[in-house]
């Protein structure tokens, strides 16, 4: 690649320009430059340095006339000033400059109706590498083309707060008009993805009517139909997603489109604690030559990878592309949804282990992406503790979560679809008292709703958050359908019943004034005193 081709980027004397390197040839170079070892399953093991995750607080938009009144501003979208990007810009292109970089470019979404052409320019060989897999790859590019978005990657460089505007040393700038994200100061290559998912979550909606998703997908083989999987960490979706018996559509980010569901990505990055064959077949066997490892540790002098061990992160990671895993379907695209499911983990033991909702209850839990944490999963928390994050991914979303939640409404009634609320967590009481609800169970109540042997049982309703509950299920004890019953103490379910549902009301006060009145009309059934 030829320097003049970076003009547009100002970025015209780097003493090399490694465009679209290789799998090995990246490897190569990434064992050159220190960034990083050969585990002995042949992936790549490097250190993201002071960050081993993404930094929220420090991820801002930059403010103009694209955004200023269309961007959801608050704690999640933070203002940045243009002339300060501007200022700041000129600084990275001036430290990348000095330093070999590494270009590569790809693409997001499957459906060519709304692929993104992207370019991205890093500091280091495993950030190239990553991009790799986690973008869609062409295949013949002409680096004479301008990308439509530029994603420019230097970990090495340090803002200075006080000059630039940032809120400390590292950042991860948005730009609309500019079509261009600026990453510094931290070599977490999740910001590189998340980036361009924010960017496709505020275009695709805006422009093209496409629900963007933070969701895994699947199809049945042979072209069957297509599930989406809505959840937070810890409820299952990479598990239930990953099954044996249906094509992997992609495991995290997608679009609802016109007629398709379709990966926003090339590639895979699953997380890496606790990791067994036994547990993750595919995703442990996709750990192998190629693949970019984050953060592990090794066992003790080796090369063999301890994914039990947390010393520097519980965050650990792997990315890959799609392709490695071995029921992947290429291209990553797929119908319209027959079924969606939300996983939650309720540790209340309150939520029904599988229920129906009709589109106004759809909206209410889409936007209230309710989940629940436990004792032991963060320090400090000794009870649950509920967790709401918007749409399922309330981090990554430019736009108000109303929009989302329309647009979901707009799909459900235009299209049959079934959505389920799926709870993995807790039965017969909430966490300490109950247990978790079996993964047998959980797969076959799933794999009832695929097949469609829900669609003729009895149903009764829950009194309080009035979810369509069925009263039998294949291969599942009738008595654990409606969650009360499995409470010996049935008061203390109804009290506990009344808290969470008080819980979601109180959450919800963030997003009424924008919300329908049918939206609205679906929260349970108490309220919460001022």
């Amino acid at each position: 690649m030829k320097n003049t081709q970076l003009d547009y980027l100002q970025l015209q004397n780097c003493p090399a320009v490694h465009y679209q390197l290789s799998i090995p040839e990246l490897v190569e170079q990434v064992l050159a430059n220190t960034e990083g070892l050969l585990a002995d399953s042949g992936a790549l093991a490097v250190d993201t340095g002071e960050f081993t995750g993404r930094s929220p607080k420090d991820r801002f938009i930059v403010a103009d006339s694209i955004t200023e009144n269309s961007v959801w501003w608050g704690d999640i979208n933070i203002k940045f000033d243009p002339e300060k990007f501007d200022s700041l810009y000129q600084k990275v292109i001036a430290h990348l400059s000095a330093k070999p970089i590494y270009v590569r470019d790809a693409y997001a979404c499957a459906d060519g109706n709304y692929r993104l052409n992207i370019r991205v320019v890093s500091e280091t060989a495993y950030q190239n590498l990553f991009a790799h897999h986690l973008f869609l790859r062409p295949e013949n590019p002409d680096p004479a083309d301008r990308p439509e978005w530029t994603v420019i990657a230097a970990p090495g460089f340090k803002a200075d707060p006080a000059v630039d505007g940032t809120r400390q040393h590292n950042f991860s700038i948005i730009n609309f008009s500019k079509k261009m994200i600026l990453i510094g100061g931290t070599g977490y290559t999740g910001e590189i993805k998340k980036g361009i998912f924010s960017v496709l979550n505020f275009l695709l909606p805006k422009n093209h009517q496409v629900l963007s998703m933070h969701c895994s997908a699947n199809q049945g083989i042979n072209g069957g139909d297509t599930a989406i999987f809505f959840g937070l960490s810890g409820t299952g979706k990479t598990t239930l997603s990953a099954d044996p018996s249906r094509d992997l559509i992609g495991d995290d980010e997608h679009g609802w489109g016109r007629d398709t569901v379709f990966n926003f990505e090339g590639g895979c990055y699953a997380k890496c604690v606790d990791l067994t064959a036994e547990k993750e077949p595919e995703i442990y066997r996709a750990i192998k030559f190629g693949s970019l490892l984050e953060n592990i540790n090794f066992y003790g002098g080796g090369r063999t990878v301890d994914f039990a061990n947390i010393q520097k992160t519980e965050n650990t990671r792997v990315s890959y592309p799609l392709h490695y895993i071995s029921h992947a379907k290429i291209p990553s695209v797929g119908p319209k949804p027959k079924n969606i499911f939300f996983l939650t983990a309720d540790a209340f033991g309150v939520l029904p282990p599988i229920s129906k909702l009709n589109a106004a209850q759809a909206m209410y839990h889409f936007i209230s992406g309710y989940t629940a944490k436990v004792a032991g999963t963060e320090a400090g928390i000794n009870e649950p503790q509920t967790t709401f994050s918007a749409c399922f991914g309330k981090a990554f979303l430019p736009l108000h979560p109303t929009a989302y939640a329309e647009l979901l409404g707009e799909k459900l009634k235009t299209e049959a679809v079934n959505v389920w609320l799926i709870n993995t967590g807790w039965t017969g009481g909430p966490y300490g008292i109950g247990h978790r609800m079996k993964l047998s169970y959980t797969r076959a109540m799933i794999t009832a709703a695929l097949n469609g042997l829900l669609d003729k049982v009895s149903y009764e309703e829950h009194p309080v958050f009035g979810l369509m509950m069925p009263q039998s299920c294949p291969e599942v004890p009738a008595e654990i359908l409606n969650p009360r019953n499995t409470w010996s103490d049935k008061q203390a379910y109804d009290l506990k019943a009344a808290e969470l549902a008080q819980a979601f009301v109180k959450n919800f006060t963030q997003f009424a004034e924008f919300a329908s009145e049918e939206i609205l009309s679906a929260a349970p059934r108490t309220t919460v005193s001022a």
